[in-house]
């Protein structure tokens, strides 16, 4: 029996991660999920938010998503997403920056397209924060 699946995160500007798991956990918008190898197919919306990837050498690498997608085969786990990051190549500074820019617009509410846009933004960046926690938690 396979103790691995194939995964691929792949952004709007190219392919971040091709290899083989032995788990993968991500956030779906009905909550957090955890695809083993052999997972029933499924596909689901992503929340923004961290992408972990169990590696066969036990080690683990660490994504951030804007959202996406999520799709499960068998063999094969594939996230699709418009923007994905290396969990090392986190900004906090440029979050927390994001952040306080969401919450300048929110408070301006011109418009309802620009309040949602705030609203996108700020549920990203906070997002993003509560990521580059986890990953400090981790180290």
């Amino acid at each position: 029996m396979n103790k691995t699946t194939r995964c691929d995160i792949v952004s709007a500007h190219g392919e971040i991660f091709s290899g083989d798991a032995r788990m993968v956990f991500a956030t779906g918008i009905a909550g957090e999920l955890g695809i083993s190898p052999r997972h029933a197919p499924l596909i689901t919306l992503l929340k923004p938010g961290p992408v972990r990837v169990l590696q066969p050498d036990g080690e683990e690498a660490f994504f951030f998503v804007s959202g996406g997608v999520l799709e499960v085969q068998p063999h094969e786990v594939t996230v699709l997403t418009d923007t994905a990051t290396r969990g090392e190549d986190l900004d906090e500074a440029a979050a927390q920056a994001a952040k306080a820019e969401a919450e300048r617009m929110l408070a301006d509410r011109t418009g309802d397209i620009e309040v949602a846009e705030a609203q996108s933004r700020l549920l990203e960046a906070a997002a993003q924060i509560r990521a580059l926690e986890q990953l400090r938690k981790k180290r």
